[in-house]
């Protein structure tokens, strides 16, 4: 089962995703660019939840 931080972090990752190609097919680089980041942070905290997640265990 996933954790409150996890479910952040994977809805983080598909805001940057959908970010990412919206600045892709628009051909604005900031906007992809932001959408990388977002979607990085998301992984971190995907991760950072996983590890809490050990953690408890």
């Amino acid at each position: 089962m996933m954790n409150k931080t996890q479910v952040k972090g994977r809805v983080k990752q598909v805001k940057g995703t959908v970010k990412e190609v919206a600045g892709k097919i628009t051909g604005n680089a900031q906007q992809e660019a932001e959408g990388k980041v977002t979607k990085e942070a998301g992984e971190v905290q995907e991760k950072w939840g996983d590890f809490k997640e050990k953690l408890s265990d």
